[in-house]
């Protein structure tokens, strides 16, 4: 029990360094994944992030980059606590004995079995964080006198979003939309993030004991890690936030199959690959603020 507890405290401060550092950049991501598709001879409405994040600061001013953020921040305890807590447990019950250092083989399958877990916890999150961040691209703008646009707003905040779902998108059920493709994301996901972590710190290590490591090589194998969970599934990232910001009552998708056949036929290759960017540049240096506070908080308790 002593180390459950601190695989909670140490993920729980670790979740919160995580979302403070990287949840703008995870705004962009959404909006330019949820723009429509432009009609021939239009423009997007977003050339790219930059863009996106410029109309965001013109239309809602820097609070427009944390939209969507009270949800993820409310659960964050929760989430970062479960992920790094089933890792934990998977850890032991993989380890040959007591205080075995574990091959990278087995931090995978650790991440993967810790991936299940967080998938279903975090996809009403996901679907209220999505459909927050989303909304002024999916409800455009209106326009003020004298000339000025501000973001048409849908929804007044997270519990509005949840209280609308449960009202009117099938209840509890309508909360857990997009949890195939939010589940096939997690799964490998964090196989490849723990995976690649204590690879890269046996190497900056020198062999299989990193107790001794310090501060910059945590951030780089935090870092690096970060970005490996991204390469390795973001496709299934946009797929995710299309079928979570899809109407209920006119749905464009009627599943993860048919959102991979539209978006493909749509834009191409280029269509799963929209906000990559942006989501790349939250991934690094989230996830190094993430693993280091992991790391420093759960040696303190130690």
């Amino acid at each position: 029990m002593a180390e459950v507890a601190k695989d909670l405290t140490a993920g729980t401060i670790g979740g919160a360094a995580q979302l403070i550092v990287g949840h703008p950049f995870d705004t962009i991501k959404v909006k330019l994944q949820s723009q429509p598709v432009p009609q021939p001879g239009q423009l997007p409405r977003y050339s790219g992030a930059i863009d996106a994040v410029k109309q965001t600061l013109a239309a809602e001013g820097s609070r427009g980059l944390y939209k969507g953020m009270g949800a993820p921040l409310a659960t964050v305890a929760a989430l970062n606590a479960v992920l790094f807590t089933v890792r934990g447990q998977m850890e032991a019950i993989l380890r040959s004995g007591p205080g075995a250092p574990l091959t990278v083989n087995q931090q995978v399958v650790a991440g993967a079995g810790a991936g299940v877990a967080v998938a279903i916890l975090a996809t009403p999150t996901e679907l209220i964080k999505c459909r927050l961040q989303a909304q002024s691209t999916v409800v455009g703008s209106v326009a003020e006198p004298g000339g000025a646009a501000t973001a048409a707003v849908k929804y007044g905040g997270p519990m509005d979003v949840a209280k609308r779902v449960l009202r009117s998108e099938g209840g509890v059920r309508g909360l857990f939309k997009g949890l195939v493709p939010t589940m096939a994301r997690e799964v490998p996901g964090n196989a490849a993030m723990f995976g690649v972590y204590e690879a890269l710190k046996q190497y900056f290590a020198g062999g299989t004991d990193t107790s001794g490591l310090g501060r910059g090589s945590m951030i780089v194998s935090g870092g690096l890690a970060g970005g490996a969970f991204w390469i390795s599934v973001y496709p299934t990232d946009v797929i995710k936030s299309a079928i979570q910001i899809d109407d209920y009552k006119n749905p464009k998708y009627s599943g993860s199959i048919d959102a991979f056949r539209k978006i493909f036929k749509a834009e191409g290759v280029g269509g799963f690959y929209k906000g990559f960017g942006p989501a790349m540049g939250r991934s690094v240096p989230a996830n190094a603020a993430c693993f280091l506070a992991y790391e420093m908080v759960k040696s303190s308790l130690s």
